[in-house]
């Protein structure tokens, strides 16, 4: 069997297991000179989200909110994490630069209850890593070290739907890890190379897709379509051939027009597509100036929150940028000051 054969076969192997209400997303992160890194992202799901911006500050008290095991922890680090409905963090920043953001990953197949390890609702994953680490070797050291289950909840408006969901983290060094859990264990992929991520396959196969097209010149072809395979090749060459600036603006300009180019069109959602859908809100987290932009997909202007200016100390109140389903509030330039002091939302349990 050929090399093209054989990867045409995997590649429809994958296809056959992406589910009927599977989303997508990609993730890039971009490693510009004098320590310029920045992660970028697309939030593409086929129903409108509700999705605002929050300031947690340290010493906030938490629990996994998965029952009678569930770990229990106090943020060390303040953080701006935006929320997914007001019951789960799925992406942001903390004040040390960590990156923590979900991505729809349909072959994700959490562990059983073994009735002893510490658990976690998928709610609250990311703002655990948010909340505890400057680092990713940090994070994965500790993860590796002190394993938990990771339980998952209803997808919001779809009763007996599981969110099934990897996590990846980035930090200011421009270290990258994906994790995901696959058959009930947690593989850990941590290299500074692993700057792109997208959906379905799994992400050791996103990597043969990855050796794959590296035999083919990607000034003479790139794969066009919205497939997450095609996203992930088209990001992982973008992401090193844009601009490379240490200029904060030029730097962040070059992210937003990667993940722009890795978006799907707005209200597009196929059934003969399944991963395929709209994009509905894109954040860019600079994370040498600790700057955090936000743009919707149904808005004209890019806003951004300088994570310098918030107040993380602990004691002081948890604020909420309001921005409404997909992000719609029209907002404009550096917005730290539109934050309003507001109860912290519950994060969604499991059992």
């Amino acid at each position: 069997m050929s090399r093209f054969t054989t990867m045409l076969a995997t590649l429809t192997a994958a296809a056959t297991l992406i589910a009927a209400d599977a989303q997508a997303c990609t993730r890039v992160v971009y490693h510009g000179p004098g320590g310029r890194n920045i992660t970028g992202r697309n939030m593409d799901f086929k129903d409108p989200m509700v999705s605002n911006f929050w300031v947690f500050p340290r010493g906030m008290k938490r629990n996994g909110a998965a029952g009678p095991r569930s770990v229990k922890w106090t943020s060390k680090y303040g953080s701006l994490a935006v929320s997914g409905y007001d019951i789960s963090t799925v992406d942001g920043m903390n004040e040390a630069g960590l990156n923590a953001s979900l991505l729809w990953l349909t072959s994700t197949g959490f562990p059983k209850d073994d009735k002893t390890t510490p658990r976690m609702s998928l709610a609250i994953w990311a703002q655990f890593y948010l909340d505890q680490f400057a680092t990713v070797s940090e994070a994965v050291e500790y993860t590796r070290a002190h394993p938990m289950q990771i339980v998952s909840g209803e997808v919001p408006g779809r009763p007996g739907s599981l969110a099934p969901l990897h996590l990846t983290l980035s930090d200011a060094s421009g270290d990258s890890a994906v994790l995901e859990w696959i058959g009930g264990k947690l593989n850990i992929h941590h290299n500074r190379a692993y700057q792109v991520v997208t959906n379905d396959p799994p992400f050791d196969d996103q990597l043969a897709l990855q050796k794959y097209w590296s035999a083919v010149d990607p000034l003479k072809f790139l794969p066009g379509s919205g497939r997450s395979e095609d996203r992930f090749v088209r990001a992982g060459f973008y992401i090193n051939a844009v601009t490379q600036s240490d200029d904060p603006r030029i730097a962040a300009a070059a992210v937003f027009s990667v993940i722009r180019n890795a978006s799907a069109p707005y209200g597009v959602s196929l059934p003969e597509a399944p991963n395929l859908s709209t994009t509905r809100w894109r954040v860019v987290a600079d994370q040498k100036s600790k700057v955090f932009f936000g743009e919707s997909a149904t808005s004209p202007n890019i806003f951004w929150v300088d994570v310098k200016k918030l107040d993380f100390s602990e004691g002081a109140q948890v604020r909420k940028l309001d921005l409404g389903v997909d992000m719609a509030r029209i907002l404009s330039g550096e917005v730290s000051s539109q934050f309003v002091p507001e109860k912290p939302f519950a994060f969604m349990a499991a059992e």
